[in-house]
């Protein structure tokens, strides 16, 4: 459960600092009430305290190609608002609010910074098509196929279809597809939930969990659910009694279970 040593922004991730929520909630609490200069130091350790969550959110948007310095640096923004905008008095963890807006603020630079640039070429390609569609539209009383409209285009079908799609505007999540006095369906409701925020903020809160344990009970763990070892053989390998393991795996078990 140990992060790699990568160094984002010149931080080594490594050996970055991660906060229990006991000591989470005690800072957002100076940092609310506190002196001036209590506050300024409280809100340093809560950043710095939080930077592994940063760190578990960018993962999420590496297969995009983007600089993970750059995504690491807008990460830190939004977990910022997040503690300035925090509700301390909320039964609420810190994760469940802060991870939303980390994500909020990556998506919002992606949709500002990297916008898709399409040619001039594959505009006027794609226009014409749209114009030569339209055209046999109203000839045919029907929707003609790629293929009747590359024939008289006289390029390949792959080059109309590719010229179409460029010049889709992208959809956001929040449209409405449906709407129906109060009952509105969005583009989201249609979408499979296998990367669902909620189901991703979970794994996020059992590896907090997790990494808040000790090396004994991270090791106990690691043995007996990753490499399925018995209780007897962790036993063996660690040079404690069986006993000892149970109730350690017991103990740690509950409190990942206490934590989420």
């Amino acid at each position: 459960m140990q992060y790699g040593k990568v160094e984002i922004c010149g931080v080594n991730t490594s050996q970055l600092k991660l906060l229990k929520e006991s000591e989470k909630r005690e800072l957002l609490n100076i940092i609310k009430n506190g002196t001036e200069e209590e506050r300024k130091k409280a809100r340093d350790k809560m950043i710095n305290g939080n930077l592994r969550l940063v760190l578990s959110v960018i993962q999420r948007f590496t297969n995009r190609g983007e600089n993970p310095d750059d995504l690491f640096q807008v990460g830190v923004i939004g977990l910022i608002k997040a503690i300035d905008n925090f509700d301390a008095s909320l039964d609420v963890r810190f994760s469940t609010y802060g991870v939303p807006m980390i994500i909020g603020e990556i998506r919002r630079y992606l949709r500002d910074n990297n916008s898709v640039r399409v040619s001039r070429s594959m505009r006027d390609t794609a226009y014409r098509a749209m114009q030569i569609k339209e055209q046999l539209t109203n000839k045919n009383d029907r929707e003609p196929t790629v293929e009747e409209i590359a024939k008289i285009m006289e390029v390949p079908k792959e080059t109309v279809v590719l010229a179409l799609e460029a010049i889709v505007e992208p959809v956001s999540l929040s449209e409405p597809v449906i709407s129906h006095e109060d009952d509105t369906i969005y583009v989201m409701d249609q979408i499979g939930d296998n990367n669902d925020d909620s189901t991703w903020l979970e794994e996020i809160a059992v590896k907090e969990a997790i990494a808040n344990l000790s090396d004994r009970e991270k090791r106990i763990l690691s043995l007996r659910f990753f490499r399925g070892k018995t209780q007897m053989e962790v036993a063996s390998e660690i040079g404690i009694s069986q006993a000892q393991v149970s109730r350690i795996e017991k103990g740690a078990l509950d409190t990942i279970k206490k934590n989420i």
